[in-house]
């Protein structure tokens, strides 16, 4: 089973995905983002810990497709986001030209659906609704909206079901 929930901020989307790996035995937990000393991010990733199980492992890095190919648990990714917000940092996008931006994300988007095909256990992949969500007003606002919509056709594709999370109500597209 492959699944991309999706939602809005505070959707509930992190719980659900939650739920749909609870009864694993053990889980990979993969903190997508950035893995470097920011206050909120360590804030978050603690939040989180507190509310999973002692058996789940925690993996705080932004090689996704690495950790899926090694994996012998099912995995729980959150969350696409802020995977996509790191990949952009790293190589610059924010003020490259779009099309640049959208080919690099592109090899990305790929090389982890390569990753999700290859994967035997179970992966449930958590992601921001940007078509949901108020977007700033300039260009990095617009551009993480479209590469974040690239992003979540992509993993889509790649999965067997897509759940829409809304206000802790749960849609199976």
């Amino acid at each position: 089973m492959k699944v991309l929930v999706t939602g809005g901020v505070r959707s509930g989307k992190s719980v659900h995905a939650e739920h749909l790996v609870a009864s694993a035995p053990s889980v990979t937990y993969v903190a997508a983002g950035p893995v470097y000393d920011d206050a909120d991010w360590v804030q978050r990733i603690t939040a989180h810990r507190v509310r999973r199980p002692d058996s789940w492992t925690t993996e705080e890095t932004n090689d996704v497709a690495g950790v899926l190919r090694a994996a012998t648990t099912p995995v729980l990714v959150d969350c696409l986001g802020t995977w996509l917000t790191t990949i952009a940092d790293k190589a610059d996008l924010w003020e490259r030209p779009i099309g640049d931006a959208e080919l690099v994300v592109g090899e990305r988007v790929s090389e982890l659906a390569a990753a999700l095909a290859e994967v035997s256990v179970d992966v449930v992949l958590v992601t921001n609704e940007v078509g949901l969500g108020v977007v700033p007003a300039h260009r990095s606002g617009r551009l993480f909206r479209d590469l974040l919509g690239i992003v979540n056709q992509g993993v889509a594709a790649a999965c067997d079901e897509v759940h829409l999370v809304i206000s802790g109500r749960v849609l199976k597209l």
